[in-house]
């Protein structure tokens, strides 16, 4: 199986509602901040590996806490996502900060400064 192909599309698809549904239902851990999202989800064509890059809305400390937080639940998302999906292999999850959306807002506030400072002078 390649890696872009329609079968490896779809479980990336699969994995990453279920993990998105595990993630803010099932999990009791305090660690994990409420504004956490799932941004993308890469399964290994051998289905033995996966990478789960992890978005949180919050201060730099909210985004460690939740790490730490789904790194020592791993192995029941693990679990609870073999009870959801039925493959060949449950794929080993590697959670990932994924900070793309904190910088688009960032990106975007400056820019509204540096438009709004425009604005101001004429």
């Amino acid at each position: 199986m390649r890696k872009n192909s329609i079968k490896n599309t779809r479980i990336n698809g699969e994995v990453q509602r279920e993990l998105s549904n595990i993630i803010r239902g099932e999990i009791k851990d305090p660690r994990i901040h409420p504004m956490t999202s799932v941004v993308t989800v890469e399964v290994a064509p051998d289905l033995k590996t996966c990478k789960a890059y992890i978005s949180v809305l919050g201060d730099e400390e909210a985004q460690k806490n939740t790490l730490a937080g789904l790194r020592s639940a791993e192995g029941f998302i693990r679990r609870e996502l073999a009870h959801s999906i039925n493959l060949r292999n449950t794929p080993e999850i590697t959670f990932i900060l994924d900070q793309s959306i904190e910088y688009g807002v960032r990106m975007s506030k400056m820019i509204d400064d540096v438009t709004g400072e425009k604005h101001d002078k004429t």
